[in-house]
């Protein structure tokens, strides 16, 4: 299976006191990059969900959001905070003592203070294995939408390999004929500028730049590097590191082919094929 770096999944849990929300989402990276985004309520599941996260992700930039909404009471279990009324009333007193202008509490700023119907009380401690249980819910996903996003990856990559070898195989007959008539006019040129009495200057100036001019040890690597993008492909895995070598290679292999080209079909090929691997690179650079 392969893997782009893109990916996005969502969970949500119900537990006792409350609801776990929990998302996962990622973009490219060169490396492994965690941003955990988590309250201080449920901080000690940080450490669990980066173990998990890390023996299943590769590679990206992965940011995980993490909160836990209180079950709200149903209006008929209501029943005021009769301490916490008291001693608001205790406090609002003195304040208008010092204060005799201040206006008092209303009556629905009373009713909305932070734990005037008490507080349900939770563990979050014990909701670790809960905020797991989601984790690996939206891991699943998550893993499935960076593999399908991958297989499209692939199959672009495929096509762009099948392209290259079509290029290779359009102009690699017609090489050497147009070689040798390069060669054959920079002999004619040769003979008219030095004579005919140095033929053995002339043949070795042309056996020279022959041999600078011949692509075959070009195009046999560039053969082998595009069957090793198909087998790291075929092989599956965290392939984009092992990808992006290979691009790296194969636009090696288009430039030396361009610089070397002494005819205008090599230098036609040469373009198409850097072309071809700039659009590969593109692709590599989202996979795993």
């Amino acid at each position: 299976m392969i893997c782009s770096m893109t990916g996005y999944a969502a969970c949500t849990r119900h537990v006792d006191g409350g609801t776990l929300q929990l998302e996962i989402k990622s973009v490219n990276s060169r490396y492994l990059d965690f941003h955990f985004r988590v309250g201080e309520e449920l901080r000690a599941s940080e450490i669990p969900l980066r173990e998990l996260f890390s023996s299943h992700i590769k590679r990206g930039k992965v940011e995980c959001r993490l909160s836990f909404q209180a079950q709200a009471q149903r209006s008929d279990t209501l029943q005021l905070n009769e301490e916490l009324l008291a001693a608001l009333s205790k406090l609002g007193d003195e304040v208008r003592q010092r204060q005799p202008g201040a206006a008092p509490l209303s009556v629905n700023e009373i009713l909305r203070w932070p734990g005037m119907f008490g507080e349900q009380r939770v563990d979050f401690a014990a909701l670790v294995p809960e905020v797991l249980a989601a984790a690996r819910e939206a891991l699943a996903e998550f893993t499935a939408s960076r593999a399908r996003e991958g297989e499209k990856l692939a199959n672009v990559l495929r096509d762009r390999v099948a392209d290259m070898r079509a290029i290779v195989a359009a102009v690699a007959p017609r090489i050497p004929q147009a070689q040798a008539a390069f060669t054959e006019k920079l002999r004619q040129r040769l003979e008219e500028a030095l004579g005919a009495a140095n033929d053995e200057r002339i043949l070795q100036e042309v056996a020279v730049f022959a041999t600078r001019i011949d692509v075959a040890e070009e195009l046999a690597r560039l053969e082998a590097h595009l069957s090793e993008v198909e087998r790291v492909l075929k092989a599956g895995g965290a392939t984009g590191k092992r990808l992006d070598f290979l691009m790296q290679e194969l636009n090696r292999e288009a430039n030396t082919l361009a610089s070397k080209s002494a005819v205008t079909e090599v230098s036609q090929a040469a373009m198409e094929l850097k072309l071809a691997i700039e659009q590969m690179r593109e692709q590599v650079q989202n996979l795993e």
